[in-house]
């Protein structure tokens, strides 16, 4: 029997979210054959400057990966969908083995065969070293949050706040983030974002 992996192109809003969501957890796993079941036998990568084909070689890249980035978090967005293709913006945070944070910023374009498996993934990142302060502020709390009024302690903890929130409500609300300290409900301090695709 021939795998498959719902749900099945042509996508709309809603299939499109829910295989951003499965990618989004299954990387968050640091699993890499459970990754590397999302892809057709055959899958071609191009993964920076780095050309990966089929599960073997995925398996083999994600072991790496893993092994030097430690710790890590990702949030997945969806960007835009067609047919059978979708386009995916995402960040991760990592340290390496010295204690060195950082945050990694991306694009991809994935195409999917008429299983449902990815046949194409094209990654684009660039990373940013994060202060050692920054960092842990982005990882002091682990209290749930809800929508409404939350308080970060830097611009850092932007990206670690939307997951922790999406990872505890799956909802779609918007949140108010106030950098730093608590502030008043119409300080100018106030930043908003969505906590799922938009």
């Amino acid at each position: 029997m021939s795998e498959t992996r719902p749900p099945l192109p042509p996508f709309t809003r809603e299939t499109a979210v829910q295989k951003v969501r499965g990618a989004e957890d299954a990387w968050n796993s640091c699993n890499p054959e459970r990754v590397s079941l999302a892809y057709t036998p055959d899958s071609n990568w191009r993964n920076r400057s780095e050309f990966i084909r089929g599960r073997a070689e995925i398996v083999a890249f994600l072991t790496r990966k893993w092994a030097k980035e430690l710790d890590y978090r990702l949030i997945k967005e969806l960007w835009a969908f067609a047919e059978n293709r979708i386009a995916v913006r995402f960040a991760y945070e990592w340290h390496d083995d010295s204690g060195n944070w950082f945050r990694s910023y991306g694009n991809e374009n994935w195409e999917f065969a008429e299983n449902g498996l990815m046949r194409r993934r094209l990654a684009s990142i660039n990373d940013l070293s994060i202060k050692d302060a920054d960092g842990a502020a982005a990882r002091q709390s682990r209290q749930p949050f809800r929508a409404g009024f939350v308080t970060v302690q830097s611009p850092a903890a932007l990206c670690n706040a939307q997951w922790r929130h999406r990872r505890r409500t799956r909802d779609r609300h918007f949140l108010i983030v106030h950098v730093g300290r608590p502030a008043p409900a119409r300080s100018s301090m106030s930043m908003r974002f969505v906590a799922g695709s938009r």
